[in-house]
């Protein structure tokens, strides 16, 4: 791709991500009044723009810690969003639901210690990380075809899939962002005056 088109499109796939913010929104609202057909399609849609912005930035080198962000924000609204109401309505198992949303909070929440103690944190999301994401989504659109009445996989196997990598991931964040929290503060005061992290 030419330079300047590249120059041209380099947002995209942050344009992507802000969609993905977008359709939040009415995917709850279908999910509420228990259009399960419309809400299928919106998810999937959704699912697809997940890996299609991340196929642009990477194959492109269009990445950056805004897009990086965007992604990150989209994906946590979205499941999170879907796992509540689909508990509400029961159509999803309250503990799973407790388990992604708990799992976010973790996640969230050490990302706003990180930065008020360390300073701006760029997002890194780890394979076992996307592998929790694409389980979800995945769990997600088969209950939908199941609430649909078309052909799904089990959801019941699929769910413990979901909650093993959620816990996993979320111990693999913790364990590996305050390492790096503590290596960092250490680093910065055993430094000699002058040669600090700033």
């Amino acid at each position: 791709m030419p330079l300047a088109s590249q120059s041209r499109w380099r947002h995209l796939p942050n344009a992507i991500s802000v969609l993905r913010v977008l359709l939040v929104a009415p995917i709850g609202w279908l999910l509420w009044h228990e259009q399960w057909r419309c809400a299928l399609q919106l998810v999937a849609v959704a699912g697809v723009s997940d890996g299609v912005d991340g196929f642009l930035a990477r194959q492109y080198g269009w990445q950056s810690r805004l897009g990086g962000m965007l992604d990150a924000i989209a994906d946590k609204l979205l499941l999170v969003a879907c796992f509540v109401i689909l508990a509400w309505r029961q159509e999803v198992p309250l503990w799973l639901a407790t388990i992604v949303c708990g799992r976010d909070l973790v996640i969230a929440l050490g990302a706003l210690g990180w930065r008020v103690l360390i300073g701006p944190i760029e997002p890194r999301p780890s394979l076992l990380s996307k592998a929790c994401t694409l389980a979800q989504i995945i769990y997600l659109l088969a209950v939908l075809l199941a609430l649909s009445h078309w052909p799904a996989p089990r959801s019941v196997s699929l769910a413990w899939l979901v909650a093993a990598l959620c816990v996993a991931s979320g111990v693999h964040y913790v364990l590996y962002w305050s390492h790096r929290a503590w290596r960092l503060r250490h680093a910065d005061t055993l430094s000699p005056p002058g040669r600090g992290l700033g």
